[in-house]
């Protein structure tokens, strides 16, 4: 059993929106996917979300909406009796990417570092090509979800 795992967030937690989720009342979370947090907490595994959000650097909500967004997230995991033990998000325009915007590995190594845990045991669980090619520059175990994008990214035929 790892002692983390990473996650997206859309299309992994909850449903991933063509216009981005910009508030709480958008936000829908995927069938089971707040248990199988639930479960990972009470198994003693630390889950932590990496997720680009370029809805901020592209400027269509503020950064307060989009914590807003995430306090429901908690909200609704919690009702589940399910947490997060870090939230990591990226909100740069996918013209201007950090380190941090998937496909590279910034904020992966980030929560990597935060829990001092081995790259090459811990498990980042994502929906599109970008998640795994993020895994792999974290040297991570990549997996990848038949929600979300999953469906399109497996039958993309994947490198």
């Amino acid at each position: 059993m790892p002692r983390l795992i990473l996650l997206d967030r859309d299309g992994v937690l909850n449903v991933d929106r063509g216009d981005f989720v910009k508030h709480p009342g958008e936000l829908v979370m995927i069938e089971g996917s707040a248990r199988a947090v639930a479960r990972l907490n009470r198994a003693g595994v630390r889950v932590a979300v990496c997720t680009n959000q370029s809805v901020v650097g592209r400027g269509i909500i503020g950064r307060d909406a989009l914590d807003a967004v995430h306090r429901a997230l908690a909200e609704r995991l919690a009702a589940e009796g399910a947490r997060l033990d870090l939230l990591l998000d990226c909100t740069d325009h996918p013209d201007r990417p950090s380190r941090r915007r998937k496909p590279q590995p910034g904020m992966l190594i980030e929560a990597l570092r935060r829990f001092e845990a081995v790259p090459s045991e811990t498990p980042f669980v994502g929906d599109a090509l970008r998640d795994l090619q993020a895994a792999e520059r974290a040297g991570c175990k990549r997996v990848l979800v038949r929600t979300g994008h999953g469906p399109k990214t497996q039958a993309a035929s994947l490198p």
